[in-house]
């Protein structure tokens, strides 16, 4: 699983981590818009409990064994879903979390009584905390660990 926060690169990540890995990728936010033929945007803001339900569903009827890089709200919205499962999380800072979804006006807007300033503090901020209950490995630990040289015994 390749996890993380909005705009943190997990789908420019996956088709490098996966052939690292030798095992097929699939971006999931796209496996749902092509599964169900809606876009994400419209989808999340007109139906957002829909949307989660589907999320969950889709990665459960997955067959084991490929990565897959679940959307930026699955860590905080399905933590169990990730049981038994090894989590790579991108890591993202706030800063640059905020100046790329400033940039990217095609995110859907989770949270449209507040300002876009707000927004985007309080949804990073709570889910950081979620993240946080949730058994990960930081990607750059385990790339580190893997490009590591070989220690002799």
């Amino acid at each position: 699983m390749l996890a993380g926060h909005r705009s943190a690169g997990k789908s420019r990540l996956l088709p490098m981590v996966a052939r690292m890995l030798a095992r097929p990728g699939l971006d999931l936010d796209a496996h749902l818009e092509r599964l169900h033929g809606r876009p994400l945007r419209r989808w999340v803001a007109e139906a957002p409990q829909e949307f989660r339900a589907a999320e969950r569903r889709a990665l459960q009827g997955l067959p084991a064994g490929g990565l897959v890089a679940v959307g930026g709200g699955f860590l905080s919205h399905h933590p169990d879903a990730l049981t038994g499962l090894f989590t790579l999380v991108v890591p993202i800072c706030f800063d640059t979390y905020r100046e790329r979804l400033l940039t990217d006006r095609t995110r859907p807007r989770l949270r449209a009584d507040m300002s876009l300033e707000e927004e985007l503090s309080a949804v990073f901020h709570e889910r950081e905390v979620l993240h946080a209950r949730v058994p990960t490995v930081a990607l750059e630990d385990f790339l580190r660990g893997c490009l590591a040289p070989e220690v002799p015994l």
